[in-house]
């Protein structure tokens, strides 16, 4: 059963293509990065024409299935709904962002740069559009090849390690993860049908006791991947060493995959093993957030500090998953994509900043605002969005999530509203300490952000005030997901989705 026209293997393929043909182009001139860039918007294109087909209330769509392993019942299966949809495009749109600003910071290996990056971009939107089990698996895993050449491949000393300390814990996940992935081979043939497709593991009556074994392989590697406490320790060490583009590439896409995989194979395949699970994964999410927070106001490396806040705010998305309402669940995903965006611009802005010092040290900037007050008052947006800001697009996700966390009780609550309160410190002492204040000696010949540099940063900080203000067009796409997943789960609540635009008009009838 396959639509019409393949579009998801299209924005795979094309990526892969660009990165072979970008390799191969002569390293340190600029036709790589054009053509790199190149394929990066026409992919962005294509998504753009895949997204205008997609219908919001019709679940699994632009679905391709094609026999891979007959053996033991794989499938080329792919299809996205809601989810799957908005990290894809999430994906797209960060890529050609990142390549522009990083344009001059990773020359003159900028072929390899954009060849992995490349890489990177085909491997996560297969993962997010994977309906497949065992191809999930397959991508999941050949993610890590492109992620690790850029972060030991480009910036700052001690890179190899983190590339290593990276690497290490990936795979631990993913070796986890692989028993629950042959525990589903071993469920579906015993019931008569070997498969990996989604569609077919979600109608099976597993175990219990075999269902919370497969939950906990696949929930662990999504954790690491996440990441949440206490398997994060990797996220600080590589977003330290590696260029601020590879960070936004791992903190933005790469980890949103731990969230994905929670809400599609976790609570979609194995939802009684989600509800008894339930309580140990609030509180984890609850330590991860206030743990974040409170590590990262202690920081003095700002990208270090940047970060560790993702940390605080995983655990958000977390929590939002786990308690099992319409309000949670919308408010989880939206945040994926706010998140996506926030910190993408707080990363660029803040490698601007680095390569101008030569330091990523807040204790040795200071005043920057009074030499370049574009750099510092588009890091102040950023800055604000990713503690919450009402009128930014995170503040909406955040009250989602909150709301739903005092409905699953009053404690978890008010532990998770801390973030707001703890979040707003570690911004707004960073921005102190880095941007006001006498000017620093080395930081009085600054020059401002150049037109490349802006207009990098531009589409984010304009997306953060719109969906701020207008969040319907997200929601919209994001409500049918949640009602199917809630269902899937055993959930039906009273109120079945947040709000949008076309409910608002038929209460506003009744």
């Amino acid at each position: 059963m396959t639509d019409a026209f393949p579009w998801l293997t299209t924005l795979i393929v094309l990526p892969l293509v660009g990165a072979a043909v970008t390799a191969y182009l002569p390293s340190g001139g600029v036709i790589a990065r054009q053509v790199g860039l190149g394929f990066a918007l026409v992919t962005l294109a294509v998504a753009g024409l895949m997204a205008l087909q997609y219908d919001a209330g019709a679940g699994m769509q632009l679905t391709e299935e094609h026999d891979w392993i007959n053996v033991f019942g794989a499938h080329y299966a792919l299809g996205v709904d809601g989810l799957g949809l908005l990290m894809i495009l999430l994906t797209v749109v960060l890529v050609p962002i990142v390549m522009v600003a990083s344009w001059h910071e990773v020359s003159p290996r900028a072929d390899v740069f954009f060849a992995w990056t490349l890489m990177l971009e085909a491997l996560s939107i297969a993962v997010f559009a994977a309906t497949d089990v065992f191809l999930f698996y397959i991508v999941f895993e050949a993610t890590l090849i492109p992620a690790y050449f850029l972060i030991g491949g480009f910036g700052r000393e001690g890179r190899s390690r983190a590339a290593v300390k990276f690497l290490i814990y990936q795979l631990a996940g993913g070796l986890i993860m692989l028993a629950s992935v042959i525990g589903f081979y071993v469920v579906s043939a015993r019931a008569g049908n070997p498969s990996f497709l989604i569609s077919e593991l979600a109608t099976l009556d597993i175990d219990p006791v075999a269902e919370r074994w497969i939950f906990v392989g696949f929930f662990i590697a999504f954790a690491i991947k996440a990441p949440m406490f206490p398997v994060h320790t990797w996220l600080a060490d590589t977003t330290e060493r590696a260029t601020t583009g590879t960070s936004v590439l791992l903190v933005c896409i790469l980890d949103k995959i731990g969230t994905f995989g929670m809400l599609r194979f976790c609570l979609g395949l194995l939802p009684g093993a989600s509800e008894w699970a339930t309580p140990v994964v609030v509180v984890l999410a609850l330590i991860s957030i206030v743990y974040g927070a409170l590590v990262a106001i202690g920081q003095d490396d700002m990208l270090r500090l940047i970060g560790l806040t993702s940390l605080s705010h995983f655990g958000l998305i977390v929590l939002g998953i786990f308690v099992f309402t319409s309000e949670g669940g919308a408010g989880a995903i939206l945040y994926m994509v706010n998140h996506g965006i926030a910190t993408a611009a707080l990363f660029l802005i803040a490698g601007y900043l680095v390569r101008r010092r030569g330091s990523a040290l807040i204790s040795q900037m200071g005043g920057v605002e009074k030499v370049a007050p574009v750099m510092a008052g588009t890091f102040l947006v950023a800055g604000l969005a990713a503690c919450g800001l009402p009128g930014l697009s995170p503040f909406v996700s955040e009250i989602l999530v909150l709301i739903s966390a005092f409905d699953y009780a009053w404690w978890a609550g008010a532990v998770a509203v801390s973030a707001i309160v703890l979040a707003a410190i570690y911004i707004l002492w960073m921005y102190q300490r880095a941007m006001t204040g006498p000017t620093h000696p080395e930081v009085a010949g600054f020059r401002d952000l150049d037109r490349r540099e802006l207009g990098a940063v531009a589409p984010l900080l304009v997306a953060l005030v719109v969906f701020g203000f207008y969040p319907m067009p997200l929601l919209e796409v994001i409500n049918p997901t949640v009602d199917t997943t809630l269902e899937q789960v055993g959930v039906t609540p009273e109120e079945p989705v947040v709000p949008t635009a076309g409910h608002a008009g038929e209460e506003a009838h009744q």
